[in-house]
C-alpha cells in the first residue's frame, strides 16, 4: 500500500519546484506525447464552433458517402453531414462527461471512503455497499440505471459516476484505514482538533495524489463507457453527434463508407490511450516507490 504522504509532499511547495515537477513529469516522451494529443483534443473541443467547416447536424444528400477529400476532409456520413464536423462535436461531449462523471464519481467516492475509513461504525456497511456495486459489471449497470432513469445526457453523467464512484471509494477508505492510526493524526485528536478538520486537513490532503491519479484513468473510463452506451443506443439522444452514436451508425455502411466509422474510431482510441499514459506518467511521479526509479 502506498505509503501516505505529509502535506507538503502533496504539491509542490514553490514555484521552483513546480517546474521542477513538470520537467520531471515531461521528461519521459511518451508522457509528453500523451499530454500533447490530449492537449489537442481539448482545443478542438474547445474551439469547435471555429474550426469545423460545416454545421454537424446540416443535411446535405446529394454528397451522402462522399469519400474524404479537400472539401471533406473525413468525407461524409449517410445524410451528407461533414464528418469532420461531427467528430470535432462529438468530442465535446465525451469529454463533458468524462469531466463530470470525474468531478461527480469523486465527490461520493472520496466521500463514502472518508466515511468509511474513519469512523469504524460506517465501514462495515459502506465496505458492503461498494463490494455489491463492484459485483455487477460497469456496462451493464450503467445500462440498467440509464434504463431505469431514460436516457439522456444527464442520465448518462449520473449513471456512470455510480458505477465508477466504488472504484474511488475502495482506494480512500483503504488509504483512510492507514492514516487514521498515525501519530500525528493521534497527536491532532489529543489537542482537541474536530474530526471534520482532521479529515479535511490531515486525511484528505494526503490522500491527493492517489485520487488524481486514478481521476485520469475515470476519466478515460467515462469516456469508452460513454461511447459505448451511445453504441447500444440507450445513450444520448441520436441526434447528438458522438463517437458511439457515430461508429453506430456506420457500421451498416463500413463496406462502402468505412471513414464513417475509421475517424471516430481513431478519436476514441487516441484520447482515451493519451489519458491513460498522462494518467501512469502520473503514478510514476506520485508514488515514493517509483519515483527512484524515473
Amino acid at each position: 500500500m502506498t505509503q501516505p504522504l505529509s502535506s507538503e509532499t502533496v504539491a509542490p511547495r514553490s514555484e521552483t519546484e513546480t517546474r521542477r515537477f513538470l520537467r520531471r513529469f515531461l521528461r519521459r516522451k511518451t508522457v509528453a506525447i500523451g499530454l500533447c494529443i490530449l492537449t489537442i483534443f481539448v482545443l478542438l473541443a474547445v474551439l469547435a464552433p471555429w474550426i469545423a467547416p460545416y454545421s454537424p447536424y446540416k443535411l446535405s444528400i446529394i454528397n451522402r458517402l462522399k469519400p474524404p477529400s479537400d472539401i471533406h476532409w473525413f468525407g461524409t456520413d449517410e445524410f451528407g453531414r461533414d464528418v469532420f464536423s461531427r467528430t470535432i462535436y462529438a468530442g465535446r461531449l465525451s469529454l463533458l462527461v468524462g469531466a463530470s462523471v470525474v468531478a461527480l464519481s469523486t465527490l461520493i467516492g472520496v466521500t463514502l471512503g472518508l466515511l468509511a475509513g474513519f469512523f469504524q461504525k460506517l465501514d462495515a456497511p459502506i465496505a458492503r455497499l461498494i463490494d455489491a456495486m463492484m459485483a455487477f459489471p460497469d456496462i451493464l449497470l450503467a445500462i440498467a440505471l440509464v434504463a431505469a432513469l431514460g436516457p439522456s445526457l444527464t442520465t448518462v453523467i449520473v449513471a456512470l459516476s455510480v458505477v465508477y464512484a466504488p472504484r474511488l471509494a475502495r482506494i480512500v477508505r483503504a488509504s483512510t484505514l492507514v492514516i487514521r492510526e498515525l501519530p500525528y493524526v493521534e497527536a491532532a485528536r489529543a489537542l482537541g482538533i474536530s474530526t471534520f478538520h482532521i479529515m479535511m486537513r490531515h486525511v484528505l490532503l494526503n490522500l491527493i495524489s492517489p485520487i488524481l491519479v486514478q481521476a485520469t484513468f475515470l476519466f478515460a473510463s467515462a469516456m469508452l463507457a460513454e461511447a459505448g452506451l451511445s453504441f447500444l443506443g440507450v445513450g444520448v439522444s441520436p441526434e447528438i453527434p458522438t463517437w458511439g452514436t457515430m461508429i453506430s451508425s456506420g457500421r451498416q455502411y463500413v463496406d462502402q463508407a468505412d471513414w464513417m466509422t475509421l475517424f471516430p474510431g481513431f478519436a476514441i482510441i487516441l484520447s482515451v490511450m493519451s489519458l491513460q499514459i498522462v494518467g501512469d506518467g502520473l503514478r510514476d511521479m506520485l508514488d515514493p516507490r517509483l519515483q527512484k526509479d524515473i
